[in-house]
């Protein structure tokens, strides 16, 4: 406890990273609108799609009426047909992804379309290099492929009709995704070959991590100080509005680069000192009191103990609840002599029990299962080793990767 050992207790194309444990993974991982289940992986649409949908329809909207002026209003609802059939594109690129990653036994738990294009959530990394990289490569090769079947059929009409607009919209935007995927840079596509490649030269998954991070790191500023000047030097007249428009853009897709670059680095710093993260070496030292013994005879025993963790006991001495180190904050010092124990403490469900022995991934699936902010912390024939808090894991976690 705080009181008795000085210790304080409290719990993309980016993907999220950081180094607390993960949360609680639900059965039914949810992100929006439930699509379908092809090959067993569900697709949601989250709502930010919505919000991209209605972009591109009003701005490919606009558009059209300079190209075909005879549409009138029902130009947007062409637009918008666009936008599905584009982000119908962005799904397939995704699909690509999922199938090698399902072929390669590396699980996926969702894939997700969202504002910025789609996500495969693939649950596990590739063992070797070369898988890594067609499981990288294989999403801005279908997107290729089907700007060239856009290509080819846009060959059989005329391009100033509603076929032809539509064709060579999509042939365009499938060739600007598999490009901008194929930057050499993480989060991107492309920045996952590139750590391969780097990977295999070296022998070091970690090096191509750093190296394809940096250059994710670069790819963002470039892009942050150069798509601006790129629009501009493209059209000399343009409006205030335009270039605000670009330099937003730019600043937006080049923190998502940025973010999804540091996140990468960071998730696979953690793979790396996982495995020195054993439970034994985190748990403290634990006093054991009945129910009714009043809260500050228990923290004087634990003070000279020097015990940071109080364990409730039943008339047999078996572990019955811990007390919660949040709750004995909460009672001011001169008030602890007059309350118990008992009503500060969480009962010791299953999964509040925890084996010395566990480490690594296998520790951090046990506290994703019960989320709780102390373990009880036991031997193999059931003896108390201790008791693990939720922050100490978080911060020998945090300081493993900041060490490095």
């Amino acid at each position: 406890m705080s009181d008795s050992s000085g210790r304080r207790t409290s719990d993309q194309p980016p993907h999220d990273s950081g180094t607390r444990p993960p949360p609680p993974e639900d059965p039914e991982p949810r992100g929006g609108i439930l699509m379908g289940r092809p090959f067993g992986v569900p697709i949601y649409v989250t709502p930010s799609w919505f919000v991209i949908a209605g972009l591109i329809t009003w701005v490919f909207g606009g558009q059209l009426d300079r190209v075909l002026p005879e549409l009138g209003a029902a130009r947007y609802l062409l637009a918008f047909f666009f936008a599905v059939a584009f982000y119908g594109s962005v799904l397939i690129h995704e699909l690509a992804h999922t199938l090698v990653a399902l072929r390669y036994k590396l699980g996926v738990r969702r894939i997700q379309l969202q504002f910025f294009g789609g996500v495969s959530e693939i649950e596990n990394e590739a063992e070797r290099p070369w898988r890594e990289f067609w499981l990288a490569f294989v999403g801005p090769l279908l997107s290729l492929v089907l700007g060239g079947v856009f290509y080819l059929a846009l060959q059989g009409v005329e391009l100033s009709t509603v076929p032809g607009v539509l064709l060579t919209g999509l042939m365009v935007s499938n060739l600007v995704v598999a490009a901008f995927n194929l930057l050499p840079g993480l989060p991107l596509d492309g920045g996952r070959m590139l750590r391969a490649v780097v990977w295999a030269v070296t022998g070091r998954p970690m090096t191509g991590t750093v190296a394809a991070a940096w250059a994710g790191r670069v790819l963002a500023v470039a892009v942050l100080i150069g798509l601006p000047l790129v629009s501009s030097a493209r059209e000399l007249d343009r409006s205030r509005t335009d270039t605000l428009v670009d330099a937003v853009l730019a600043a937006v897709l080049a923190a998502i680069i940025w973010n999804g670059a540091t996140g990468a680095l960071r998730n696979a710093r953690l793979k790396e000192v996982l495995p020195g993260l054993r439970l034994r070496d985190l748990a403290r030292r634990a006093v054991e009191v009945t129910a009714d013994t009043p809260l500050g005879e228990a923290m004087r025993r634990a003070h000279e103990a020097q015990a940071g963790a109080v364990v409730v006991v039943d008339g047999r001495g078996e572990p019955i609840a811990l007390v919660r180190e949040s709750a004995v904050r909460g009672i001011p010092e001169h008030r602890r002599p007059w309350v118990a124990v008992g009503p500060l403490a969480r009962d010791l469900e299953p999964g509040l029990r925890l084996s010395a022995d566990l480490a690594g991934e296998d520790l951090l699936r046990a506290v994703r299962a019960t989320p709780a902010g102390e373990y009880l912390v036991v031997e193999a024939d059931g003896r108390v080793f201790g008791v693990a808090t939720l922050t100490d894991i978080e911060q020998r976690l945090t300081a493993a990767v900041a060490g490095r």
